[in-house]
């Protein structure tokens, strides 16, 4: 079909992250793991906190949420990345490359609101430890959980609305591994600046909010924390912290580069590098960053394995 002599796209092809043959192999094998991990991972990590008395309070309710939206955010990705590495032309519908992105925006800022209630929750748990049992009570935590995802919904909806708003003419290549916003953006033949304004205030918004959240509970720790007189004291409360603070930095530092910085400051290439960090490896790195530097998941683990080796000895 075509109008005014130009042809609709009906379909996209991904070009992936190289052309070079040899680097295909290299990286299917390396990616192929890394989805593996991921999904081992973050499944270890959702039947542990279920079937372990011990982590049936909030922040591992949470965490078993992170966990999901983690399998979400790197199975929304990672399938059609190794594709393009199997074969010479990764095509894909345009209606399966909207939904794709719509699945992508949803778990990534699922991610993102997790994040800062995540936060919240050490912020009660060491400032207002009297308080906890109330303020992060059943029905507060399955509020501040569908609150995360609505407003994952809500977010990734605008942004699909203006996509499905936009034509496609002519070129169809999108210069990525899989179906990212702005490369589409670049392939439509009607841009306008709302369609690129609005999405970007709505993703910065997010950002700009949850990392508010996010700092100030973590200022209210640290002078609740520098009121304890006793290291040990010190380092307990700041143990409960580490594991999500590398998570939140790790996500952070590199979704800030893609959604925040001016895209003028970075090329494609750099984009796609940072893209692969941010929907690929941390969904891989969470579940092994709150195990390793967990000791309540550590002790958890060796508490399920035991159990289980008794029962079939």
């Amino acid at each position: 079909m075509s109008v005014n002599n130009c042809t609709v796209v009906t379909e996209f092809i991904i070009l992936g992250l190289t052309d070079d043959p040899t680097l295909h192999v290299i990286l299917f094998v390396i990616f192929l793991g890394v989805y593996a991990v991921t999904l081992v991972g973050n499944l270890s990590i959702i039947i542990l906190i279920r079937n372990s008395s011990q982590l049936h309070i909030p922040m591992y309710f949470f965490l078993s949420h992170l966990a999901f939206v983690d399998i979400g955010y790197s199975s929304s990705v990672t399938p059609v990345m190794l594709i393009t590495f199997l074969v010479d032309k990764t095509s894909i519908p345009l209606g399966g490359c909207v939904a794709q992105f719509c699945f992508a925006a949803i778990f990534g800022t699922s991610e993102c609101f997790l994040l800062a209630v995540m936060a919240y929750d050490r912020y009660v748990a060491i400032c207002s430890p009297l308080l906890y049992s109330t303020h992060m009570s059943a029905r507060v935590c399955t509020l501040l959980f569908i609150a995360s995802y609505l407003g994952a919904c809500i977010n990734s909806w605008m942004s699909t609305g203006f996509l499905l708003n936009l034509s496609f003419c002519a070129s169809n290549k999108i210069n990525h591994f899989f179906c990212d916003y702005s490369p589409l953006l670049k392939l439509s033949k009607n841009q306008n600046d709302l369609a690129e304004i609005i999405p970007a205030v709505s993703a910065g918004s997010v950002l700009i909010i949850t990392i508010l959240i996010i700092l100030i509970s973590y200022v209210y720790i640290l002078f609740s924390v520098l009121k304890i007189s006793s290291t040990e004291g010190r380092s307990k409360a700041f143990s409960t912290c580490t594991s999500h603070l590398t998570a939140v930095t790790l996500f952070y530092g590199t979704s800030t580069f893609i959604y925040v910085m001016p895209k003028s400051s970075y090329s494609m290439d750099e984009n796609k590098v940072v893209s692969i960090f941010y929907t690929v490896m941390i969904p891989m790195l969470n579940p092994l960053i709150y195990s390793l530097r967990n000791n309540e998941v550590k002790g958890a683990l060796k508490k399920l394995v035991s159990r289980e080796h008794f029962l079939f000895s």
